[in-house]
């Protein structure tokens, strides 16, 4: 018995250190290559990455291809590229102004007809006649709007983007097997008042530079295989196991923005922000979450609240305009739901290396870390010799995740789900990467 309680104590001791390191490698890859990623003519390594052009005209091409998972699993998924680029999951994030015509043209590469759906958004045409539900001989419904037969059909999309917001587009075919393999993407409505807004609400400013999309997902690998075989599946055996941000697995979450070794993968869901200051900082970061899963993800920003300012597409108000924002500790995102939600670090208590009196052990007796250093922004202390950091520039990580346990996990491995992290820098000005 003694050795079995030794065995279990040691065990769990390993899979602590695995889970420090498992952080700690995410982190050191995101602050490596984030240098590279920021230079001028590539996207910046955090942030929304906006797919966007002056008419508001885009081709969506539904494709097969594969994702990798960080417990090592590849995915068998469908999704959208754009236009005759490769392969990525999940579809591109179409951005348009309030007002555009918006046209999407639908190429399908799949073995099954598809379609898209925009949810939202109001008399969608689909090649030029309003778009309407499709039934077979027997009567039964089969899709939500018009589609592009498999193997190479097309069909074009229009409507007026009449109301700002963040919106979801996805597959109408068969939405329960379809949307779950992966056909989705984000739609973001900027508002009249401008870029910086969320909606036309002065209220709703955010700074720009800090704008970020959580496209919150699972997979049932076992449906997923048998549609690449060509079988059919029992939709009443589904059973998520992996829990995705905008399609990646923690610590690949970390990762930038088109990393190199996720090629299918490429929007980051690492957020990158400043301490609330009046002068230097005086506007909010803005995440828009969108929920493409079955089930409802509790998301949680660690270290704040966030303000959620609109659902759905709609500002958050009552029917005479009252102001129904609300703090949230944990965010709920439901099914196909979106929310806009807004935040800030702010140093409420007024924290400060000399508050608290704190005894400082002699030098053999100190155990460093992976964060050595002072817990305040800004500081750091030397490390010893032959202890390493990855502490840049005296910042803060802090860990955000869903509040469902289990979908934090990968296959009942722990935090191989949907956790990601926000970074928060020293005051600006700073000499931060």
């Amino acid at each position: 018995m003694t050795n079995f309680f030794t065995f279990m104590q040691n065990r769990r001791r390993r899979g602590i250190a695995f889970l420090i390191l498992i952080i700690a490698v995410g982190l050191v890859l995101y602050s490596v290559v984030q240098v590279e990623a920021d230079e001028p003519g590539v996207a910046p390594s955090t942030g929304m990455i906006c797919t966007e052009n002056a008419t508001a005209t885009f081709t969506l091409t539904a494709k097969e291809g594969y994702i990798s998972l960080t417990d090592g699993n590849v995915i068998y998924m469908w999704s959208y590229a754009d236009g005759t680029d490769d392969f990525q999951h999940p579809g591109p994030i179409l951005c348009v102004n309030e007002g555009d015509m918006v046209t999407v043209v639908l190429h399908n590469d799949l073995p099954v007809d598809t379609s898209i759906v925009f949810p939202g958004q109001a008399n969608v045409l689909a090649n030029g006649v309003p778009m309407e539900p499709q039934f077979n001989g027997a009567g039964e419904l089969v899709s939500m709007t018009n589609v592009a037969t498999a193997n190479g059909g097309s069909m074009t999309y229009e409507f007026v983007a009449d109301q700002p917001g963040t919106y979801v587009y996805q597959s109408g075919t068969n939405p329960g097997v379809q949307t779950q393999m992966g056909l989705f993407g984000g739609l973001v409505v900027r508002p009249a008042l401008g870029a910086d807004y969320a909606y036309n609400d002065a209220d709703t400013k955010f700074n720009p530079d800090t704008e970020y999309i959580m496209m919150l997902s699972e997979i049932d690998p076992l449906m997923h295989q048998a549609i690449e075989r060509g079988e059919s599946f029992d939709m009443s055996d589904y059973n998520a196991r992996y829990f995705l941000i905008n399609g990646r697995t923690f610590p690949d979450t970390l990762a930038p923005n088109n990393a190199s070794w996720l090629p299918a993968q490429p929007y980051s869901s690492m957020a990158h922000i400043h301490p609330y200051d009046v002068v230097q900082n005086p506007d909010p970061a803005l995440d828009r979450f969108i929920g493409m899963g079955v089930e409802s993800y509790p998301f949680h920003p660690h270290a704040f609240n966030a303000r959620v300012v609109g659902r759905d597409g709609r500002l958050t108000a009552g029917p005479n305009g009252e102001d129904m924002t609300e703090e949230r500790f944990s965010i709920p995102v439901n099914p196909g739901q979106t929310a806009d939600a807004l935040y800030e670090w702010t140093d409420v208590y007024g924290w400060d290396e000399n508050t608290f009196p704190v005894d400082i052990p002699s030098d053999q007796n100190l155990v460093t870390g992976l964060f050595y250093g002072s817990p305040f922004l800004g500081n750091q202390d030397t490390v010893p010799v032959g202890a390493h950091s990855v502490n840049q520039c005296g910042e803060f990580y802090h860990i955000a995740h869903n509040h469902a346990l289990q979908q934090i996990t990968g296959w009942g491995v722990v935090l191989v789900g949907q956790v990601t992290f926000t970074r928060i820098d020293p005051p600006l000005p700073n000499n931060c990467p």
